[in-house]
């Protein structure tokens, strides 16, 4: 957002082109009727958007997976943090989730074994670096890298600061089946899912022309996803329920 992203990860799209600076604000604009899709958010942030807004959004196509990645200015390597290292990652429940199991991959931490897709710094069972986590806003995690050692970052976040995807010391794999809660989605309001026209936008957003840019513009790190429309709501359901344990 800005160009709204993972929380999105791509940027809000629908008809009107307007800007949105707010991760929460298209999807009460959808839910409001004031536009008629959005491509901004994976299932996960769907499903906490959906239960803490009252909407019955849902998804009608995937779109990509993006890796989420840990960045750094002061150090070229993961084995380089060093000890007690502070690390600042997104505060909303979706994405620090997701870069609490990121930094679980890069075995830093170790979480509960039941922590979840909403696993939080409580969830951490281990912590043998004793690393410092600090929660902020995901928007802000680049402003953050000069005072830290390091930051988890959104991919569209990174790019809107200017930072190549490449330079991260770690980031999760787009093509695991762990990175299905967080395929990214084309979503309508619920009672609209089955429109016609919006079945020929998709289609367009599959074609050959529309997958080039997206892996332009993602400078190669976006993995497009085929998955069933009936298949990602059942996925979003299922992380849904996750959200009243």
């Amino acid at each position: 957002m800005g160009r709204p992203r993972q929380g999105g990860e791509e940027g809000g799209a629908h008809r009107r082109d307007r800007r949105l600076d707010d991760y929460s604000l298209p999807n009460k604009a959808l839910g409001a009727g004031d536009i008629e899709l959005n491509a901004f958010q994976h299932l996960v942030f769907l499903a906490q958007s959906n239960t803490e807004n009252k909407t019955d959004i849902a998804p009608i196509a995937a779109t990509t997976v993006v890796p989420l990645g840990l960045y750094s200015e002061k150090h070229r390597a993961l084995a380089d943090l060093p000890e007690q290292a502070e690390i600042a990652l997104p505060n909303d429940p979706a994405n620090q989730g997701r870069g609490l199991r990121v930094l679980e991959q890069a075995k830093l931490i170790e979480l509960k074994k039941d922590a979840g897709l909403f696993a939080t710094p409580d969830d951490i069972t281990a912590n043998p670096k004793r690393v410092k986590l600090t929660p902020v806003n995901a928007q802000q995690t680049p402003r953050t890298l000069k005072d830290t050692d390091a930051a988890i970052i959104n991919d569209g976040v990174a790019e809107l600061a200017g930072i190549d995807a490449g330079t991260a010391l770690f980031k999760d794999d787009p093509t695991s089946p762990q990175a299905v809660p967080y395929l990214n989605v084309i979503a309508a309001r619920a009672n609209e899912k089955d429109d016609a026209d919006y079945s020929r936008i998709v289609k367009l957003y599959a074609s050959k022309a529309v997958q080039d840019e997206v892996r332009r513009a993602s400078n190669g790190t976006a993995h497009h996803v085929e998955l069933p429309a009936v298949e990602l709501r059942a996925e979003l359901d299922r992380v849904a329920k996750q959200l009243g344990r």
